[in-house]
């Protein structure tokens, strides 16, 4: 931008901007629009918004008097309409003016939300694709008006002149594109075409496409929205609206849930996918403003937790970004998110109600989507919380069945404490649900609130333990020297040692070690080792009193009588530390480096010890 010499230039005088139009659609191209084939929903848009202000001069119009028409040939594109059209003193106006939409003209103001553009520079996608825009163009304000040519220039230039009314006989504009030869990819009259379908297929006018071949034009709206027809049975019209979400999102939904909102003028289908998805991957949801599509990936029309849908909505009152390929975040689009959201509870609720079936192949492949949504919702939590499935001492099952058989229920913290004492539990009778999965504990505990008679507490190694038989005191004596040397051996993983009776008797050990626990022990194992540093004073300021670990054997089970009654110490020791890593392994938590060693260690003890007596 070049500013005039101060010198003559008079002080605080209001000076213009200059635009480098080229260095604007290089802004374009890359920062606002995601690819350069938005040119043509530019083009269609402003056509659709023409035809839209034509039609409020002349409300009495047949519904199919105004159109669009395509045209491709590979060498020009061409989009005309039977709009409103422009007179001179609009085209130097709004088409020589970046930024300026004739939307916001006084005389159609109070039309305005029933326009697609808001922006006016929608145009200067064009030249994404080509280096000069032609624009022919007359006005339906008069009858008599003349046509109008306009021509802009990719470096800023542009020229006007005003033609016979005969240039153009119709009311209307025709924009005319002469693609340059790196815009093929966009330009092609087989991508024209697919593209128009994909951008207006659901456009309310009759908008039609030519291809220079001499055949007739082709529809590219043929019908209109499934929502929108009518249907000789309910079964018929919910088959047409699954076919559609099918062919639109190229899955057989489980379900199609029919949306709309006359508040905001939306109609649409909500899709709920077959199979489950990943844990808080949303979707994107296919938007359409007034017919046009908006964008293929917007997220933000339903809550997080909906993932287990696809949408296609056509909207009326959604206002778009700058760039048209995403929703303005207002409060008109969070009222929309907070309906449709209840649209998706009341469709589980009538599942849970009328349906069983659809309930259990949702939940099936869902559960994970409906769990995140009990855990803040009353309502989904008295609805489907008996019927959600969880990891259990029974297996998977529901907590419904689970509570039949268990009056108090157990809940571990974590998915290895589960998998620590699950046979175990379960041999001994007590319910024990696997409380270490994303919203599972949570869960479990407001069980009371729907089943008033079960009670709910989290497992504690002490209630697991209390449930283990004790051993005879004879027994407890006679093995009382290979505890003392197993306690030894296992000192230095905190871990005491003790003899019960179990089933199953196939298993020798039991681990008995919270995660809270171990991390405790290593917390004041640094605060020993940085004693007298600030570190590990802070560390010791921290430190409590951490349970130690348990490792329970179990008489019942012939390796451990057979260990208990060792009488050489070494091997003593070797066989309790071999106990101690089979127990640590089938925890299925993370191993130490040091029991890591440990057990390699037993494993070489115990082999050579075998190969010595063989020899």
């Amino acid at each position: 931008m070049t500013l005039p010499d101060t010198a003559v230039d008079p002080a605080g005088a209001d000076r213009t901007f200059q635009v480098d139009l080229r260095g604007l659609v290089d802004l374009l191209s890359h920062h606002l629009y995601s690819s350069p084939r938005v040119y043509l929903r530019e083009l269609m848009q402003n056509a659709v918004d023409a035809l839209t202000a034509r039609r409020g001069l002349e409300p009495a119009a047949p519904v199919d008097a105004f159109g669009i028409r395509l045209y491709a040939d590979g060498s020009v594109v061409r989009v005309e309409d039977d709009g409103v059209g422009l007179t001179e003193a609009d085209v130097h106006t709004f088409l020589a003016t970046i930024g300026r939409s004739s939307k916001r003209a006084e005389r159609i103001a109070e039309q305005r939300g029933d326009f697609i553009g808001q922006f006016g520079i929608g145009l200067l996608s064009c030249f994404l694709v080509a280096d000069e825009i032609h624009v022919l163009s007359r006005s339906a304000s008069t009858p008599d008006a003349p046509a109008v040519e306009w021509r802009g220039r990719g470096d800023g230039s542009y020229t006007v002149r005003t033609l016979p009314a005969s240039a153009r006989p119709r009311p209307g504009t025709t924009v005319t594109l002469t693609p340059r030869t790196d815009a093929g990819e966009w330009t092609r009259p087989e991508q024209v075409h697919a593209l128009a379908r994909h951008f207006g297929s659901l456009l309310r006018h009759p908008v039609t496409f030519d291809d220079g071949t001499g055949s007739p034009g082709a529809s590219v709206n043929p019908e209109s929205a499934p929502w929108a027809r009518t249907y000789p049975t309910p079964g018929a019209r919910s088959r047409a609206l699954a076919a559609y979400g099918e062919e639109v999102f190229g899955f057989t939904p489980l379900d199609t849930i029919e949306l709309d909102l006359p508040a905001v003028g939306l109609k649409g289908i909500a899709c709920v996918l077959p199979e489950a998805v990943p844990a808080g991957r949303r979707h994107g949801h296919r938007v359409h403003v007034k017919g046009m599509l908006l964008s293929e990936q917007a997220e933000e029309i339903l809550p997080e937790w909906a993932f287990f849908v696809r949408c296609v909505v056509d909207a009326e009152s959604l206002r778009p970004t700058a760039s048209r390929e995403s929703l303005y975040e207002d409060d008109t689009l969070a009222a929309v998110r907070d309906a449709l959201a209840e649209r998706l509870r009341a469709w589980i609720a009538r599942a849970a109600a009328s349906d069983p079936d659809l309930l259990a192949r949702f939940l099936q492949a869902h559960h994970l989507a409906v769990k995140s949504l009990a855990v803040h919702d009353d309502e989904i939590l008295r609805m489907l919380l008996p019927w959600l499935p969880f990891e259990t001492t029974d297996g998977h099952t529901t907590l419904d069945e689970f509570a039949r058989t268990h009056r108090t229920v157990l809940v571990t913290s974590s998915v290895e404490e589960f998998r620590q004492v699950a046979a175990i539990a379960s041999a001994a009778g007590l319910g024990v649900v696997n409380g270490g999965y994303t919203y599972d504990r949570e869960l479990v505990h407001r069980l009371p609130e729907i089943r008033p008679e079960v009670s709910v507490a989290d497992l504690d190694p002490a209630t697991l333990t209390a449930h283990l038989d004790p051993v005879d005191r004879e027994t407890e004596l006679a093995a009382a020297a290979y505890l003392a040397l197993a306690r030894d051996a296992l000192a230095v993983f905190d871990c005491d040692v003790a003899l019960r009776t179990f089933q199953p008797a196939s298993a020798p050990a039991l681990l008995v070690d919270s995660r809270e626990a171990r991390h405790e022990r290593t917390r004041s194992q640094l605060a020993r080792e940085q004693e007298g540093g600030l570190w590990g004073d802070i560390l010791g300021a921290l430190r409590q009193e951490a349970p130690r670990a348990q490792l329970i054997l179990n008489q019942l089970n012939p390796l451990v009588r057979a260990a208990v009654a060792i009488d050489a110490t070494e091997l003593a020791r070797t066989s309790a530390e071999a106990l101690y890593g089979q127990a640590a392994m089938l925890s299925r938590r993370p191993l130490r480096p040091s029991e890591s060693s440990l057990i390699n260690r037993s494993f070489l003890d115990l082999l050579a010890h075998a190969l010595r007596k063989d020899s």
